[in-house]
């Protein structure tokens, strides 16, 4: 994997990416040809037109990423990789013909775009058809040796078990720890020289997976280890890094004081966040304005009580705010005002609600709360005082969700589907840390283009 912007991204879907962006400026070069072919005009240079060929190219890229075509799912399967290409392309075309009336030669411009598209599909499905097998292969995955042999060393096995896993394990080593579980693990003293060892393996990256560290790490063999070039990692680290969450079964407080990250609070990184926000719910706000107070006439018709409710949540360092909403609900769901978690085929959820819960239409007047600065656009989800009260005594580090502002999406809401019970709760804050923790521009920019993905496909809403 390779770090950008504090976020880990596996090399087959970075080159993946960085080839189907060269593929779609070849397809808009060759859409314009064909249209230029077509109207007897003179085809001229590539360098005489590039907003048009990378405006396009850049686009779709990005509407590539939005539907999960680089999600392990669209590497494995081709037809999945087929549906949601389909799906990208037409996003990102439509966007850039509406663009396109705006900006100078728009008639050109949107009369190529159809030779573009198909070019486009054409070009990302034979290259995936040619890489797939190769992305896929033990070229990119990285060898790993775990010391350990325990439980916590099972957890490394069972990700490798995953389709998606990037690793390999080339070997355990059971370091006199206490209980053995992986019955291929090498004895310790069965290995004359560890470091040799690890060059013999040709690993890049040895993981401490101990249950007990006391008498059991062998400092001077890691450190010759590290001098080698081989990289040595910690559980908790390897497993934030794989999975994209922060593990509490492994992490204790000094790995969150050691570690780096929780840099939030920058002066620059905020300023962008809110000058970013301030401008993306106003535009949401401006765009979103006729569908909200739509859905809000039909939620009137359809049962009695009001349109729209305020719900008392928790932001920013624990301190409490109203958030509107479109009511999803019956008036009476919640009898006495007790706070009540949603559940599958929920009976209170009206016709209408359970429509505008799918598509996250309820959530839109929550871009109100961002304009004022109660919320940010992105951000672990605000929950309830009662719920949050609860959460507090039975999970490790829940407070430390509250460092940054809540958001309308966030990292858990792209990753995990609803959450409605404490072991869900327990999930989406896991990655509600590895946010907090590694919060950057990008990060934020990756999440709300994810975001469409799960608008397009809701799968768990409720």
């Amino acid at each position: 994997m390779i770090r950008l912007f504090k976020h880990y991204i596996p090399y087959p879907v970075l080159i993946l990416g960085l080839i189907d962006f060269l593929l779609l400026l070849a397809a808009a070069e060759v859409g314009w040809i064909f249209r230029a072919v077509q109207i007897n005009m003179e085809v001229g240079n590539i360098f005489d037109r590039p907003a048009p060929i990378f405006s396009f190219a850049f686009a779709l890229q990005l509407a590539l990423i939005a539907v999960g075509v680089y999600g392990p799912e669209a590497l494995q399967s081709l037809r999945f990789a087929a549906a949601r290409i389909l799906v990208a392309i037409s996003l990102g075309v439509i966007f850039l013909s509406l663009l396109a009336f705006v900006l100078p030669g728009a008639t050109l411009w949107r009369s190529n775009s159809l030779y573009a598209m198909i070019c486009a599909i054409v070009f990302l499905m034979v290259i995936r058809v040619m890489l797939g097998t190769m992305l896929d292969s033990d070229i990119f995955k990285r060898r790993l040796l775990i010391l350990g042999a325990g439980p916590r060393a099972a957890r490394i096995a069972a990700l490798e078990k995953r389709p998606e896993c990037g690793f390999i394990v080339a070997g355990y080593v059971a370091m006199n720890e206490g209980a053995t579980v992986i019955d291929s693990a090498i004895r310790r003293q069965d290995i004359a020289n560890l470091p040799q060892h690890v060059i013999d393996l040709e690993v890049s990256e040895v993981v401490l997976a101990l249950e007990e560290r006391r008498n059991a790490l062998p400092v001077a063999d890691l450190l010759t280890i590290k001098t080698t070039g081989v990289h040595v990692n910690d559980l908790s680290s390897f497993l934030e890094r794989e999975t994209g969450r922060v593990d509490l079964d492994s992490v204790n407080p000094s790995w969150f004081i050691f570690s780096d990250g929780f840099s939030s609070g920058r002066r620059l990184s905020t300023t962008f966040k809110r000058g970013f926000d301030i401008f993306l719910s106003f535009l949401l706000l401006l765009l979103t304005g006729p569908i909200i107070l739509l859905f809000a006439l039909l939620i009137r018709l359809e049962s009695r009580g009001g349109s729209f409710f305020r719900q008392e949540r928790v932001g920013l360092y624990g301190q409490k705010f109203n958030i509107l909403k479109l009511r999803s609900m019956r008036a009476d769901a919640e009898p006495n005002g007790k706070a009540i978690w949603a559940s599958e085929n929920d009976p209170r959820i009206t016709r209408i609600g359970n429509f505008i819960r799918k598509v996250r239409i309820d959530e839109l007047p929550q871009a109100w709360s961002v304009l004022k600065g109660e919320m940010s656009f992105v951000g672990p989800r605000p929950e309830r005082p009662q719920f949050v009260d609860d959460l507090q005594t039975q999970m490790p580090y829940y407070p430390e969700r509250h460092i940054v502002k809540p958001g309308i999406t966030g990292w858990a809401q792209i990753n995990y589907p609803y959450g409605a019970s404490i072991e869900d709760s327990r999930h989406k804050l896991e990655y509600d840390l590895y946010y907090a923790k590694n919060y950057t521009p990008f990060l934020d920019l990756l999440i709300i283009l994810q975001t469409i993905r799960v608008v397009l496909w809701p799968e768990g809403a409720r």
